[in-house]
């Protein structure tokens, strides 16, 4: 943060200040261990712990103020009281965002988001010094702590906008403003909320009425929502099919790495990333239509793809010494995990689906459990391993194609079974929501031999 003082901030965001009003505001944070000097702390109440009982130990930390519903008792050093802090936060955001003219590109969707958000830095790092949103900070509150981070050292933001429910994008793009969104794909997640696909579409774009007039959208062209999207907006469309904008032709993939030409017209740009999967494509394919759309040359977005880093267990692939895993349980839904069965198609060795429940799909859930495992024995997996209630389903699904299945009413049951159907030089998806801590199964695949 630059260029606010306590007085400032209590003005933008209609709050009574107590105490000096003088004192430059660094940055923002909501956890007291990470208040330094100059911090402003936001004070959340939570479920388990309630930020105004840290308030007095973030100010003898140096925080140059806090925000809160209250001022502790005999308070003399700078807290700003508002009604509602998250609200006050985020009204903050929005109009900080303002004071900034940078390119701000927002990144949207159900499946790929942060991989998608990764390689769009990545390619636009080459030109410019990049905000980027940091590990899930992609939610009201991490929105706002992104585009606190704002300087005038940066030349462009990758904001990535995740929601569950309707209303929330609404909120985000108030904040985030973007010149440029990214569509990654409209899948089946959050149906608890958002019923269905097409209420999915309906909540993500609740964004473009916050686009500028002369913005961009980026669509997965391969999506059957994204390719018909109206967005009255300036449209760019990536994809494998040939009648993308931006495409990839020429794909070949192997444990460590994906090469493909991105195709622009009579354009080709050779590249190389450095991670596995089908899911790669599309990312690269992302951040080279924005990079395209921003000027880059063909050396630039071809460096920058290359600099892709993998972020945490998203489609991991280690080799164990004794077999080839696939480490992806950072979190599963109906399109990444059938996604994550193409791309294992693509290693050598017989296929293993280790596969736990997929939640937040609503009254869906049985049906997409079921549709995931068929695809799954369709689609060359030829043992499937699954552990969870709902994995019943993919289990169900996955027998009615012959390929061969065992599930298992615990993770730990399933575990324990791994040595007796894991074979040497065998290629090992494990895949599941967050929820269901899969990672466990992950280490457990590590250690056979």
């Amino acid at each position: 943060m630059t260029g606010l003082t306590v007085k400032d901030i209590a003005r933008l965001v209609g709050g009574v200040s107590n105490g000096d009003g003088a004192a430059s505001v660094r940055d923002v944070v909501i956890d007291s261990r990470q208040v330094g000097q100059g911090s402003m702390f936001a004070a959340l109440p939570g479920e388990k712990a309630d930020g105004h009982d840290y308030i007095t130990k973030a100010l003898d930390a140096g925080a140059a103020c806090c925000l809160a519903l209250r001022v502790p008792e005999g308070e003399r050093r700078p807290v700003i009281t508002v009604p509602d802090v998250a609200k006050a936060l985020a009204v903050l955001a929005e109009k900080y965002r303002k004071m900034f003219s940078l390119p701000v590109i927002g990144i949207v969707g159900s499946v790929g988001k942060t991989t998608s958000k990764e390689m769009v830095a990545a390619v636009l790092s080459q030109k410019y010094k990049v905000l980027k949103t940091e590990k899930n900070l992609n939610n009201e509150l991490g929105v706002p702590l992104t585009l606190f981070r704002l300087s005038p050292e940066y030349g462009a933001a990758v904001i990535e906008m995740g929601i569950s429910d309707f209303g929330e994008m609404t909120r985000l793009a108030k904040m985030v403003r973007p010149d440029m969104v990214v569509y990654t794909v409209i899948g089946a997640s959050h149906l608890d909320n958002l019923h269905d696909r097409a209420g999915v579409l309906k909540a993500k774009t609740e964004l473009l009425p916050f686009l500028r007039p002369q913005g961009t959208v980026f669509v997965n062209g391969d999506d059957d929502m994204l390719a018909g999207l109206d967005c009255r907006r300036r449209k760019i469309s990536f994809g494998i099919a040939a009648e993308n904008d931006v495409r990839a032709e020429n794909i070949a993939s192997d444990a460590d790495s994906t090469d493909c030409e991105i195709a622009l017209g009579d354009r080709r740009i050779p590249v190389t990333i450095p991670a596995y999967g089908r899911q790669m494509v599309y990312a690269a394919l992302s951040g080279a239509a924005v990079g395209l759309n921003m000027g880059l040359d063909d050396a630039a977005i071809a460096r920058g793809i290359a600099s892709y880093k993998t972020v945490g267990r998203r489609a991991s692939v280690i080799d164990t010494g004794f077999i080839t895993l696939v480490d992806d349980c950072y979190n599963a839904n109906p399109n990444s995990v059938k996604c994550a069965v193409d791309s294992l198609k693509m290693l050598p060795g017989r296929k293993v689906c280790v596969l736990g429940d997929m939640l937040g799909l609503g009254e869906s859930g049985e049906r997409l459990h079921l549709e995931v495992g068929q695809y799954a024995g369709e689609n060359g997996a030829e043992l499937i391993l699954t552990a969870g209630e709902l994995a019943r389903g993919i289990d169900a699904g996955a027998a009615k194609t012959g390929a061969q299945t065992v599930h298992f009413d615990t993770s730990a049951k399933l575990i324990a079974a791994l040595p007796e159907y894991i074979k040497k030089g065998d290629a090992v998806l494990v895949k599941a929501s967050h929820a269901m801590k899969f990672e466990e199964v992950s280490e457990a695949i590590k250690k056979l031999s």
